[in-house]
């Protein structure tokens, strides 16, 4: 169950990592915005585009959420043990990938990394606060 649950977590932020990276999901042919590799072929307009953008965010949220509710029922010392397990994963590719990079190249991933930790930092500060008003009410 743990391995399941840790495959699905990982899956979960893969999609979320590829539109974060520096480049990635970006600057393509298709107006500014590459689209998926698997959308590259299809020659799509720019409303096909969106709705595809539209429709994989979707997906995105709600396995976030099936991942959420599965989490949800381990216990606190598993659900620990599994964020020291992601957060060294997440950390030993970070390091693989940047040492693949030139030195100007590790300075913009650095930078949008440093971007992706703010904004989960700002993120689960948000939920924190809406999770201490929502107990007040």
């Amino acid at each position: 169950m743990r391995k399941s649950v840790v495959a699905l977590f990982i899956a979960t932020a893969l999609p979320a990592l590829a539109f974060a990276m520096p480049g990635g999901m970006h600057d393509g042919p298709h107006g500014g915005k590459r689209a998926p590799h698997m959308f590259q072929d299809l020659d799509l307009t720019r409303e096909q585009q969106r709705e595809m953008r539209k429709l994989m965010g979707e997906q995105m949220k709600q396995r976030q959420a099936i991942t959420q509710r599965y989490l949800d029922k381990l216990p606190e010392a598993e659900r620990q043990a599994m964020q020291k397990d992601l957060d060294a994963s997440r950390e030993k590719t970070h390091q693989s990938m940047r040492a693949l990079l030139k030195p100007e190249q590790q300075k913009a991933f650095d930078e949008g990394l440093k971007k992706m930790e703010d904004k989960r930092a700002e993120r689960a500060e948000f939920l924190k606060w809406k999770a201490e008003r929502d107990q007040k009410n």
